[in-house]
This record gives C-alpha cells, sequence and structure tokens, in this order.
C-alpha cells in the first residue's frame, strides 16, 4: 500500500477521471486516426497575427509580467465589456464580468459558490463530460434531462424540479450548452431558451449557460443568449478564447451578476490568484487591433469545410440504414445514434482498425446511456485522414452487422 492511502481525502474515494484525457495514450498511437478529442485545427489559428500582438511585451512588459488582478486584466475586461453587448443584449460593467483560466474554471468557481455535497445540479443528457466531472467532484449529484434536435426538453423541468424539493433535496443550477451543443451538435431554440428562463426564476434556480460554439456558427441567425432573455440575474455566462482564437491562451470569461461574480473571484484568489496576465494582454492586443472580428470568419469558414467534408463521409461510408445523426450548425461534433451496434463492440474494433471516436457513455452524468452512441469531432483531422477514417469506421460497422 502506498505511503499516501492513509493522507487521501475522503473525496479521493469518489474521484472520476476524464475518459477523453484517459485516452490520450491511445489516440497518440501511429497511424490512429482520431476523432475523439475536441481540438481546434491548428491550421485555424491566427499564428502571425497573434505574433504581433507580442509587441506588447516590449512596451508594457514591467506591467504585464507583473502580477495581476484576481478579476482580470483591466482593458481586456473593458473591451468584452462593449464587445459582448450584441450577445448579452447590452453593455455590461466590469464588476459582472471574470476573465477565468479556461470556460472549465467557471464551473469550478460557480461549484466552490454553490454546491455542497449531495446538492442537485440538472444537466442536459448527454452532455459534456468535462464539466460534469467537475461538478461530480464538487459533491454534486445530477438531475437530467433528454434533449431532442431543438435542445433540452424544458417541458420535463418543473415535474422533475417539483419532485426534487418534495424529497428536500436542494437544486443550485441548471446547466446548458445552448448553442452546438457538445456532443450532440444540436441548438436550443428560442422558445425553450424563453420557458427555460421562465422556469429557473420561478424556482430561483440559476442557469450555467455554457457557450464556447457561439460563434462558430456555420448557417443562419444567432438566437438570444439567455443571459440577454433574464432579468432576475440568475444567468451565468461563460465563454472562451479557446474556439475563436487558440486554446492554448487559457483566456476565458463569465458573465453575471455582480455578486456571484464576486464570490467567484473570491475562490478564485485561493485557487490561482489569477490568470496570466501575459495570455490575457496578448489576448487584448489581438482584440484591440481588431483581429478577432477579421479573422474569426476565416476560422468559422475553415470549420464549415470541415463539417461538409464529414457530412459527405459519414454518408459514404457508413452504414445509412443502421447510423443516423444531426448535421450540426456550428461547433465541432457530431452525435451518432446506432440501431443496434453496441458501442462497447464497435470501439475496440475500430481501435483494430486504428480509428478512434468517444464512446458515448461518457456523456451520460449518471453513468446511465448511450450504449448505442458516440461523438465524433469534425475539426482536427485533415480532408484525406477524416475520409480514410470514416471509412475503417464505416468497415467496423458492417463486420458486426453480419454478426
Amino acid at each position: 500500500m502506498s505511503a499516501w492511502e492513509k493522507l487521501y481525502s475522503k473525496r479521493i474515494s469518489t474521484l472520476r477521471p476524464s475518459p477523453i484525457r484517459e485516452m490520450l495514450h491511445v489516440i497518440r498511437q501511429p497511424g490512429m486516426i482520431s476523432f475523439a478529442g475536441g481540438n481546434p485545427d491548428p491550421q485555424s489559428f491566427p499564428v502571425d497575427l497573434f505574433y504581433e500582438c507580442a509587441s506588447i511585451l516590449k512596451e508594457q512588459g514591467k506591467d504585464v509580467l507583473q502580477y495581476g488582478t484576481t478579476e482580470g486584466y483591466a482593458p481586456l475586461k473593458e473591451f468584452l465589456c462593449s464587445w459582448l453587448a450584441p450577445r448579452m443584449g447590452r453593455s455590461l460593467s466590469q464588476d459582472e464580468l471574470l476573465i477565468t483560466t479556461g470556460s472549465t474554471q467557471v464551473v469550478d468557481l460557480l461549484c466552490w459558490a454553490l454546491i455542497d455535497k449531495g446538492d442537485l445540479v440538472i444537466t442536459e443528457e448527454p452532455t459534456f463530460v468535462g464539466t460534469t466531472l467537475t461538478m461530480h467532484n464538487h459533491g454534486a449529484h445530477f438531475l437530467t434531462v433528454p434533449c431532442d434536435a431543438e435542445g433540452m426538453l424544458v417541458d420535463q423541468l418543473p415535474n422533475k424540479i417539483e419532485e426534487a424539493l418534495s424529497q428536500g433535496k436542494h437544486v443550485k443550477f441548471i446547466y446548458t450548452i445552448p448553442n452546438f451543443h457538445n456532443p450532440l451538435g444540436c441548438t436550443m431554440s428560442l422558445e425553450r431558451r424563453k420557458k427555460l428562463v421562465e422556469i429557473a426564476q420561478k424556482y430561483g434556480i440559476a442557469i450555467l449557460e455554457d457557450d464556447p460554439y457561439a460563434y462558430i456558427r456555420f448557417e443562419g441567425e444567432d438566437l438570444p443568449t439567455l443571459f440577454s432573455l433574464d432579468d432576475s440575474g440568475l444567468v451565468i455566462h461563460a465563454c472562451t478564447f479557446s474556439k475563436i482564437l487558440a486554446p492554448g491562451t487559457r483566456v476565458a470569461w463569465a458573465v453575471g451578476n455582480k455578486d456571484i461574480i464576486r464570490k467567484m473571484a473570491i475562490f478564485k484568489q485561493g485557487t490561482d490568484l489569477c490568470t496570466s496576465v501575459v495570455a490575457q494582454a496578448l489576448v487584448y492586443e489581438y482584440c484591440k487591433r481588431g483581429y478577432i472580428d477579421e479573422y474569426l470568419p476565416h476560422i468559422v469558414d475553415h470549420y464549415r469545410k470541415k463539417r461538409d467534408n464529414m457530412e459527405e463521409c459519414l454518408r459514404k461510408h457508413l452504414p445509412l440504414e443502421e447510423v443516423s445523426w444531426v448535421t450540426p450548425g456550428g461547433g465541432f461534433f457530431y452525435w451518432l445514434q446506432m440501431k443496434t451496434i453496441k458501442t462497447a463492440d464497435l470501439y475496440p474494433k475500430a481501435l483494430e482498425k486504428k480509428v478512434a471516436f468517444v464512446p458515448g457513455e461518457s456523456f451520460y452524468p449518471n453513468q446511465n446511456g448511450g450504449e448505442h452512441e458516440l461523438r465524433m469531432c469534425f475539426t482536427f483531422a485533415s480532408p484525406k485522414d477524416m475520409d480514410e477514417g470514416i471509412k475503417r469506421l464505416g468497415e467496423a460497422m458492417r463486420e458486426l452487422l453480419k454478426k
């Protein structure tokens, strides 16, 4: 027995690792074509433009290389308060915005502020495993709501909430990914957005609106954010530069009522003190020069072509009588649903053929579901690898169908 065993906290016994991160050793095998990780394509990174922004280190290095305020680099916050106004429905004040180290930190800080062990979080099912792992590790339990092509089935919420309250449980917040859902690829309709906000206001439950893919829209018009539809201050909106610039910046933000933002900032003081000032300053310089608006259409067009290519490859190589999906209008992911093939059978066979995906079970917070489902990321693989990888996946499916 390790000398550490007697020193571990009680929560170690319930700790869950990320199944996607645990897959990295498999994904990195020679010859493997991976649709597993949700990585942006490095070819989309504005390397030259971002490099130009390093001039801020020469000009303001004595400030930029110093400790920063926990709430965030003031020039970047000022820019975001204005730039976000169209989506937020109004201009923001700086005390309504917190810069974080990645958008997962928004989830972490909100859990520190709201979650006691055994409290309930309402989530879509399936949903992004990275954030539910954070909630789980804070002691949250999950009340789940299924989805269709228009997002969360919000009509089911009142009965589920009433039942939980009648059992003396505490429902703290609703977690949703309204745009180009991870992993489902669907987008919540305007009618359901309005109803979700109404239900949250009726019961006094917060909403965490996780919106990392909002700016990666391939067609159609933007729908109002939940934050813009809420006049009660119960919505916390989270977004990130990871998808619209580069994930290596680790710069994201939370928007919300100044009281909850202040509480989250206090917890951040004891978590990482502040998000990298160097990273924030570089991102600010990029934005200030207008590059964020100038280059973003190139990123969107790049991923639109990738989405179209995956759609073509799926239709070309997979057994369509067995597999169905919703074509995503943006974001990074396809969610494949199979009629008879079990993902547990498909996954090892696919790996034998050197192609990887994420099994559907990983995205069910209560670990109950996804036996015939899988997630495919279309942003990372080259067109050639995408065609070959999906061809291999189709071969694996057909071999199982013959059994």
